[in-house]
């Protein structure tokens, strides 16, 4: 199958949502943090969501991706193809319950690679009144699927970065990923894709059983992160980049290893990865930006 880059700049129709306290705590729940940012509405200024918690607001665009293209001649077939391959989040300001949202999507880049073709998409949430709350790119990698020419790319699409050079870790912190932590996750959050919480479906597409959501692998990650570190607390969060790059399955262990800890002019860089048990990279190439205190 091969896919042109003229669909790059194609938008979605808007998606309108509500975030209500119930899907912020679900959240933080799933992942089993219980910081009273997170939990408390008894707290002054009440409680946020969870830094990674736009994953899930954006779920429901995902998931009708090819019904909300603006472009009706896009190669849908293409999209199922397609896994989850990098994700950058940019938190304009904490996401509280009680605000109504206008999502924007638009396909932001569509570039060749050698496993097939990296679909990037945008989308850009603001309040009621206009104001941004976060933007999100999620980068896709349809699988066999070739673009056939040199690609294209919007303005504003984040560059890919390489983590720091090879060095002894800053910091390490395991996290238990339970058997039962994606059926948690896949309920609290509401994304659901079968290859998380159905062993036959898994079986039936080639995986030794139901592996970890991604987004589930990145949003624990943080959750260490700021447990290690000390110095940095969620509402200070201004963007999570990172790439996935292994499996993780229910019952192990992963390991999130603090590479480098930089200031930087719009606050502190800290650069991570993740490994499996078997110490086999499962994500890569990890950011969390903090503002300066």
């Amino acid at each position: 199958m091969q896919l042109s880059s003229k669909y790059t700049g194609t938008k979605l129709k808007p998606y309108k949502t509500a975030i209500t306290q119930r899907q912020t705590t679900n959240y933080a729940a799933a992942l089993g943090d219980a910081l009273p940012c997170y939990l408390d509405d008894s707290r002054e200024g009440g409680v946020i969501a969870h830094p990674v918690f736009p994953v899930a607001v954006t779920w429901p665009l995902c998931t009708n991706m090819g019904g909300d293209l603006e472009a009706t001649d896009f190669p849908k077939e293409a999209l199922l193809m397609q896994v989850h391959h990098t994700e950058h989040i940019r938190l304009h300001k904490p996401i509280t319950p009680g605000l109504d949202l206008t999502i924007y999507g638009v396909v932001a880049a569509m570039l060749p690679h050698r496993a097939g073709t990296r679909i990037i998409m945008r989308y850009e949430a603001v309040d009621a009144e206009g104001e941004p709350v976060f933007t999100e790119h999620i980068g896709g990698m349809l699988r066999g699927v070739e673009c056939e020419d040199q690609g294209a790319s919007l303005e504003g699409v984040p560059k890919d970065f390489d983590g720091p050079k090879e060095q002894a870790p800053l910091q390490t912190g395991e996290v238990f990923a339970s058997e039962v932590l994606p059926y948690i996750y896949d309920g609290c959050s509401d994304i659901v894709f079968p290859i998380h919480t159905s062993p036959a479906f898994a079986a039936s597409v080639g995986l030794p059983g139901i592996i970890v959501q991604g987004t589930a692998t990145l949003a624990l990650s943080i959750s260490k992160l700021l447990e290690m570190d000390g110095e940095a607390w969620p509402e200070e969060v201004l963007e999570i980049g990172c790439r996935f790059s292994g499996m993780v399955l229910p019952g192990s262990t992963i390991t999130v290893r603090l590479l480098d800890k930089k200031a930087a002019d719009n606050g502190m860089n800290y650069y991570f990865d993740v490994l499996g048990e078997a110490g086999k990279p499962a994500l890569r190439n990890g950011l969390m930006v903090c503002k300066n205190q």
